[in-house]
Formats: C-alpha cells, sequence, structure tokens
C-alpha cells in the first residue's frame, strides 16, 4: 500500500476512533490523546512522512487539542535523557573515526581464536556484542562484515559462510541490549519510566540485567548458529597493527566515561555522593567526555573529535526519543494512564511469568515487521499502566519489552543488521528465517527468564 495513502488515511482514522471513544463514554482529553496518539503511530509504521518528521505530530497536536501547553511537551526535548543519547552519539563517532573500535574486535578475535569453525564465529559474535553496546549495530556490523567476508574468501564452506555472517549482524542487535546505550529502546524505555515514575533509572542498573541477557544469550546463538559447521583448514585473523596515538587517546576517554557511568551512583554513593554534585547524571558524564573528545590532540595536529565528523550523528533519532516523550506526558496529562489502568486490570489475574513469555514473544515477533524504536515509542507508555494496574513497578515489564524490540532476526527488514547481512549475498532469506525464528524464540525466553529473576 502506497505511503501516501496513509497520508489521509492515518487523521481519517484518528478522527474515527476519536469518534468511536467518545461514543463509549469517554471524556475528551484522553480520547483526543488516543486518537493523536494513533496518527502518529499509524504515520510511525507506515512512514507516511520521515520518522523524525512524525515525531514532531504530538508536540503540535497535544498543545492545539488543549491536553497540555507548548511547555509541557517542549520539556520532552530538553530531557536529560535526549542529552544522553545526544552524547553517546557523539562518543560513538569519535571512536569510529579514530579507528579504535576495528582494533578492538581484532584483539577480541585472537583471545578467542579461530582455531574451529565454532571459535571463529564466537569470536567475531563477542566482538560485535561489545562494540554495538556503545555504537550503532549498523556501525558495529558494517565495520565486521568486511573483516568476516576476507576470512571467508578463503574457504568454501556455506555453512560456515551462513554462522558467520547472520553471527555478526545479531550479535550486533543482541549487545546493545547490554548497556542503556547500546540501542534506542533502551534510551526510550529510561526516558518515559522517569517520566511515568519520577525516578531516574540509572546506568548501573540496567547493565545489572542487560549484561546477563547478552552473556546468556549470546554463546547459545553461536552454539545453535555452528552447529553444523566444521573446518577443513586452519584460518588466521586479519593482523593488528602498532597502536596510533589517536586510539590510544580516543578509548582513554571512552573508558573514563565508561567508569564515571558506572560509578556515579555506586558503591556507597558513587562520586556524585563523594564529591557533593547531586545534580550530576549520566548526560553530565557523556557530555563532558564529549567536550574531552574535542580538547584532546590526536597527535597529528588535530583533535581527538572535529565538528563535521559530531555533527553526522541521527538528530532525526533524538526527535523520535522527544515526541516518544511528549505522548507519555499527554497520557498522564489527560488521564489517559488511569483509564487504561482501569481498562487493564484483568491482566492482573495472569501470571506475571506467562504475561512475560507472551510480552516478550509478541514484542520480539511485532518488530519483525515494525520499527523497533516506534514500537518501543507505543508500547513503553501503555506497558507502565499494565505493570501498576498489576501492581509492579513499571520496569517489570517495560524493560523486558524494551530488550526484545532489539531481538528481531527472522526477515531482512526487521533491523539494518540484518539487511546487510543479506545483502553480502552468502545468506538466503530462507536461512535468514530459519535460523533467525529459532534464536527470535530463545532471545525472548531468556530475557524472559532473566527478567523474571532480577526485576520481581
Amino acid at each position: 500500500m502506497s505511503k501516501y495513502l496513509f497520508v489521509v488515511l492515518g487523521p481519517l482514522l484518528a478522527i474515527a476512533f476519536y469518534f468511536l471513544l467518545a461514543a463509549t463514554g469517554m471524556p475528551y482529553l484522553p480520547a483526543v490523546t488516543a486518537a493523536i496518539t494513533l496518527l502518529t503511530v499509524i504515520w510511525w509504521i507506515s512512514e507516511a512522512l520521515p520518522i523524525p518528521a512524525t515525531s514532531i505530530v504530538p508536540f503540535v497536536l497535544l498543545p492545539l487539542f488543549g491536553v497540555g501547553d507548548h511547555k509541557l511537551v517542549a520539556s520532552s526535548l530538553g530531557s536529560h535523557v535526549i542529552l544522553l543519547l545526544m552524547g553517546a552519539f557523539i562518543l560513538s563517532k569519535a571512536l569510529e573515526k579514530s579507528g579504535a573500535h576495528e582494533r578492538l574486535a581484532l584483539y577480541m578475535l585472537k583471545l578467542v581464536g579461530v582455531s574451529s569453525g565454532r571459535r571463529l564465529v564466537l569470536g567475531f559474535m563477542l566482538a560485535a556484542g561489545l562494540l554495538s553496546m556503545w555504537i550503532s549495530n549498523t556501525a558495529t556490523t558494517l565495520m565486521m562484515l568486511p573483516i568476516a567476508l576476507a576470512i571467508l574468501s578463503r574457504v568454501d564452506n556455506h555453512r560456515l559462510s551462513i554462522a558467520l555472517v547472520l553471527g555478526i549482524a545479531y550479535a550486533a542487535s543482541l549487545g546493545g541490549v547490554g548497556s542503556p546505550l547500546g540501542t534506542p529502546p533502551n534510551v526510550i524505555f529510561m526516558g518515559i519510566y522517569e517520566e511515568v515514575t519520577g525516578r531516574e533509572f540509572s546506568f548501573v542498573r540496567w547493565m545489572k540485567v542487560g549484561l546477563p541477557v547478552v552473556l546468556i544469550t549470546l554463546p547459545l546463538m553461536a552454539l545453535w548458529l555452528t552447529r553444523n559447521v566444521h573446518l577443513q583448514k586452519q584460518l588466521e585473523p586479519p593482523a593488528v597493527g602498532a597502536w596510533r596515538p589517536e586510539e590510544k587517546r580516543t578509548l582513554a576517554v571512552f573508558a573514563l566515561a565508561i567508569f564515571f557511568w558506572v560509578t556515579r551512583n555506586e558503591p556507597f554513593g558513587g562520586w556524585s555522593d563523594l564529591l557533593n554534585v547531586p545534580g550530576a547524571g549520566d548526560s553530565t558524564v557523556a557530555l563532558g567526555a564529549v567536550v574531552l573528545m574535542f580538547l584532546v590532540p590526536n597527535g597529528k595536529g588535530g583533535r581527538l573529535l572535529d565538528w563535521a565528523t559530531a555533527e553526522s550523528i541521527p538528530w532525526g533519532m533524538l526527535l523520535l526519543f522527544a515526541g516518544g516523550i511528549a505522548i507519555a506526558k499527554g497520557f498522564v496529562a489527560s488521564g489517559l494512564s488511569d483509564l487504561m489502568g482501569q481498562g487493564l486490570t484483568f491482566l492482573t489475574a495472569m501470571p506475571l511469568w506467562l504475561m512475560l513469555i507472551i510480552l516478550c514473544l509478541s514484542v520480539t515477533f511485532l518488530t519483525e515487521i515494525t520499527s523497533n524504536t516506534a514500537t518501543a515509542t507505543l508500547l513503553m507508555p501503555i506497558l507502565a499502566v499494565v505493570a501498576t494496574s498489576a501492581g509492579y513497578d513499571p520496569m517489570v515489564l517495560m524493560i523486558p519489552a524494551a530488550m526484545c524490540a532489539s531481538c528481531a532476526f527472522m526477515l531482512p527488514v526487521a533491523t539494518a543488521p540484518n539487511a546487510i547481512a543479506y545483502g553480502t549475498g552468502k545468506v538466503r532469506i530462507q536461512e535468514m528465517v530459519r535460523e533467525g525464528a529459532v534464536l527470535s524464540v530463545l532471545a525472548s525466553l531468556v530475557i524472559a527468564a532473566v527478567c523474571w529473576c532480577l526485576l520481581v
């Protein structure tokens, strides 16, 4: 169906939805908020307008229809979560500019070894997973695949090709689950969780759940992908050259940022308590590291980061996050959250373990055909209400949904890494669907189990 049709169909469906809700007795403000949300979601999913452009819709319509004033929705764009994400995007550009990320990947390969097909695939997947915790899964895949293809050119082994190419793509998507900065749904959760509960969700708090998911799931994925892989001859990874000054210095600044993220509140109150700076946050650390990147010389007469590199971050993604936070504010301001909570009380009768499994599987397969960012933006406010209605902290349902939004492994259109892997010509779509279906279910079940153990 043409995108242009949805330009007209979106508003018509939103208007019809409003009158349907009004006819059932729903008050004006919740009904109009639901209609605005539906319009935004239809345009997000259909991409009738560019996704960042659609993300501006709530900023326009929520004040115009009296859901909240312009200051309320404008505060979404000034959220510290937006600043954190902007800082993380710029830091990842500095890492890519220096080339340090490629060196880290090669060292990981040498550490694991390539003496067997299983070790080769696991090494690449560990490297991709580690990198995608800090830089985008797309950049990770684009960097890792040429190295893998150079190795595959020395051997005629179709099973190894499938395992290695898909393993890199899947690990790049999964690795983002391990860090709050790794993938957009994580940051969307953090912003909307704070908006709904009034409590900040810290860097370390996320990693306490995200890292176990990655550490359990990634080796299991490698085992499945390499179940029929056998090598007939020894392979060698590319040589690692001498360290360059810009690589060392960029990694030093990045390591410093990670240290300050991890120790901001822990242990014993962290450095923010020790230095009596309670107003400092994760975004403070990210932007401080960005300033350092602009200040530190690269050893070649320039700096580690320049504005031409920094300004190439995906600015539209920041608008998308801000639009999601604006919708969450509209849910609360209009009273729609309370109404949804009353309407979803039937879910409280369902055992939590069953609710988690159904939620994880549903989100995983939904994101096979929709943007994971748009899916997370839509679901986070709703799941916060469902969890509260069931008597749980909102994170109990929001975190597994955010994680599963990054675990669509079946179709080339599901994620950029999948599309890049398919574009190599090493994998047929039937092979991606077959391998990805099993691994999507596996990841969903692991996420449900880990969240059940660590969040409840």
